[in-house]
């Protein structure tokens, strides 16, 4: 296990410079969420019918264990959260479709020990989206399968966030059982991470709180820690300063819900929101 002392470290990314199609609320660099009108929302037959016009993105010079994850099928949805359909990851993190308002279901995972710490990791620079910044424990997406499409009380989800604890971080799946991963809300909101690729998600909040294994993969995960609150706000004050890069998903929820609920961590309900979707 790696040393807080990560904290201090300054990370700069290379060729993946971190350009934003907007701001809200005062966050830089995240744009408002999608607001489409409801006849301007995606239907899966005019998805489909535009998509095959979409030019054919090079992917020779990406790392290519994650260019085989691009295949997987991600659950399409509009702005209600309601599935629309299926596409590929690389199609739903292509700007040139979330221009169009292509959006795809996604979660985040909190996993605080024993000592009320929250793991964090720094995404590994062969990531396609945002290599090299930190970020909370687990960021991914359901898969377009039967188990993970499942909505009642976010079981799908959960059970695709219990897939990629292990894939990612390494952690045994009877560690971290989908009931153990709380549901708390859902945040939407798109973001640029070059020229190229970028995110328009939902992404639903899961917390946990566990002591567990860890066995990182380094093609997702470039470093790890376990930190405080402070150290937490140490690192937040250097990504304002520009020394580290922090995820815009992860920023946002920071800045807004992350230290409200990590002060209940034992008394989480009263936080649980399953009716809205905050638009960020």
């Amino acid at each position: 296990m790696l040393g807080c002392s990560l904290i201090g470290r300054k990370v700069f990314q290379g060729a993946g410079a971190w350009l934003f199609l907007g701001r809200s609320r005062g966050y830089p660099g995240v744009s408002a969420g999608l607001r489409q009108s409801a006849a301007g929302k995606w239907q899966e037959n005019s998805w489909q019918r535009n998509s095959r016009k979409m030019p054919e993105i090079n992917t020779d010079s990406l790392d290519q264990q994650q260019v085989m994850l691009l295949a997987e099928m991600c659950i399409l949805i509009n702005e209600d959260d309601q599935k629309i359909g299926a596409d590929t990851k690389k199609n739903c993190h292509l700007n040139s479709n979330i221009d169009k308002g292509l959006l795809h279901r996604a979660f985040s995972v909190f996993l605080f020990n024993s000592e009320n710490k929250l793991l964090l990791q720094q995404r590994s620079e062969a990531k396609i989206t945002f290599p090299g910044c930190y970020t909370n424990t687990c960021c991914s997406h359901p898969l377009n399968t039967p188990l993970e499409t499942e909505e009642g009380n976010a079981i799908g989800v959960r059970r695709a966030a219990q897939r990629r604890l292990k894939a990612e971080l390494g952690i045994p799946m009877e560690q971290v059982m989908p009931d153990e991963l709380k549901y708390l809300t859902r945040i939407h909101y798109k973001a640029q991470s070059d020229g190229i690729w970028g995110e328009h998600e939902i992404d639903y909040i899961l917390f946990v709180q566990k002591d567990v294994a860890l066995d990182p993969d380094p093609n997702e995960i470039q470093t790890h820690c376990y930190v405080s609150k402070e150290d937490l706000r140490q690192l937040l004050d250097k990504a304002k300063r520009g020394e580290v890069k922090i995820t815009p998903w992860f920023q946002l929820i920071a800045d807004t819900f992350l230290f409200k609920w990590w002060d209940n961590l034992q008394n989480l309900q009263k936080f649980e929101d399953h009716d809205q979707i905050h638009h960020m």
